[in-house]
């Protein structure tokens, strides 16, 4: 069999993502009403500013900000963790970060799988971002071997996605029937699941230590808590989804609002109450609640280089320290004025980005300019001459403070958990079964690439 017969790993990721969606709107109504809001505002956006929906047009964006979709799932065991790494391959989805959020107060460390090619990316960007419970910061031994055993009970796959799973590791891929089947097994593994197998008990000793730990150990598998649209415009989503009785978390998590987005900011709908049956003794059902899944709302900006990092890092640590609390409803405004005045600093340009080496940048000829070349390999030479266009690299990964910020709003846990546990890159490699990708080094890439190109044609056209 030839690679020709089989189902493009991109088609396959499309395909699951748009699953995933209609399954999810399916389970979460209120989903569907999110996705309409965020519509209507990123139709408004490119019509008030043109030169949004040029850039979009630029970056091969356009076409992909309808399907923008990130989703996140809670796994309990490297085994589970490991197989996850399989099924995601299948989609051309790879493991991109390292994310510790034991210092925000949350169990887990975690990575994104993702598709890491530009071209892949905007045919399908759908990101799923992946947690495993640390159960060793579980400090009651015996709560933390009845969990053990929970997991260890269950198998969040079924047995014709592993069959799958193994066909395309075999065969170097999946035919266009195989694909399609995959599609639909794979979707199992994200299903809601009304009854759990743990009793109520068990379920309310865990909830105790941390909302996200009854979250993962007490049901048959990591259904999907939450997917994601993409907007150009976060702030008219969160004033809408209020306007719409949609209840929007009480913070927006990122950097405030900018002429020129960087990195990542996220809201949501509050999490659902849903009826749960948990296991009884006798082996009837127990009726309870359980509150975690939600949808969230992203806005993405440009990726930032190592030192421009460090200075959001720098920013948004001293804007928290100055409000000495957890940003929540009422202390918001006082945070967004310390936000926004911390980050007077951080250029709101992107040229100053550019020249300060601050972001990540996609380099492109401005056709009608080559006549006037002058013979300089200067970049920055070029771009003041206006032979080459700078565009922002999106940034396609996720910010450890936001994700533990989403995760505890959407907890049904109202106190700041504290763990001692060290990151441990390491031991997340170990049970995920390979290095995760440096995200920082695939956007060097990306913009070394598109110099690379544009110089090469500069000197064709010399």
């Amino acid at each position: 069999m030839t690679a020709k017969n089989f189902m493009k790993t991109d088609e396959i990721r499309y395909q699951f993502s748009t699953a995933m969606s209609t399954m999810y709107q399916k389970e979460v109504p209120l989903y569907t009403d999110l996705i309409e809001l965020v519509n209507e505002v990123n139709e408004s956006v490119m019509q008030q500013q043109p030169e949004i929906k040029q850039q979009l047009i630029n970056t091969g964006e356009l076409d992909r900000l309808g399907a923008e979709r990130h989703g996140a799932i809670r796994l309990g065991t490297a085994q589970e963790l490991d197989t996850m790494r399989r099924l995601f391959a299948v989609m051309g989805m790879y493991p991109v970060g390292y994310y510790d959020l034991t210092p925000a107060g949350v169990p887990v460390h975690s990575t994104a799988f993702r598709a890491v090619s530009t071209e892949a990316l905007n045919i399908s960007p759908f990101r799923v971002f992946t947690s495993l419970l640390r159960l060793e910061l579980i400090e009651d031994e015996s709560l933390r071997n009845k969990a053990q055993q929970a997991l260890k009970n269950r198998n969040i796959f079924t047995n014709r996605a592993i069959e799958l799973i193994e066909t395309f590791e075999k065969q170097g891929g999946l035919t266009l029937q195989q694909g399609e089947e995959f599609v639909r097994e794979a979707l199992e593994t994200f299903r809601w699941h009304e009854s759990s197998p743990i009793s109520k008990s068990l379920y309310d000793q865990l909830l105790s230590q941390h909302g996200l730990i009854a979250d993962i150990v007490g049901f048959k598998g990591p259904h999907i808590n939450h997917l994601t649209p993409r907007t150009l415009d976060i702030d008219a989503v969160q004033k809408g989804m209020s306007q719409r009785n949609i209840p929007p978390k009480d913070i927006i998590e990122g950097p405030p609002r900018r002429n020129c987005p960087i990195l990542l900011r996220q809201t949501s709908f509050k999490a659902l109450e849903e009826a749960v049956n948990f296991t009884g003794e006798t082996g009837s059902a127990v009726a309870g609640t359980h509150t975690a899944r939600f949808g969230e709302i992203e806005q993405r900006g440009v990726a930032l280089t190592p030192k421009g990092r460090a200075l959001y890092d720098q920013l948004l640590n001293t804007a928290r320290a100055k409000l000495g609390a957890t940003p929540n409803a009422s202390n918001a405004d006082q945070y967004y004025q310390l936000l926004s005045q911390e980050f007077e600093a951080f250029p709101d340009d992107y040229h100053s980005l550019h020249k300060q080496g601050l972001a990540y940048f996609y380099y492109q000829l401005n056709e009608d300019k080559l006549e006037a070349v002058v013979s300089t390999q200067q970049v920055d030479e070029l771009v003041n001459q206006g032979v080459l266009r700078i565009e922002p690299i999106v940034y396609e990964d996720f910010l450890p403070v936001s994700a533990a910020g989403i995760f505890q709003s959407n907890l049904k846990d109202d106190k700041q958990s504290h763990y001692q546990g060290n990151s441990n890159q390491a031991d997340f490699e170990k049970a995920l079964g390979r290095p995760v990708y440096d995200e920082l080094e695939l956007y060097r890439k990306l913009q070394e690439q598109s110099l690379e190109s544009c110089l090469n044609s500069l000197k064709q056209v010399s």
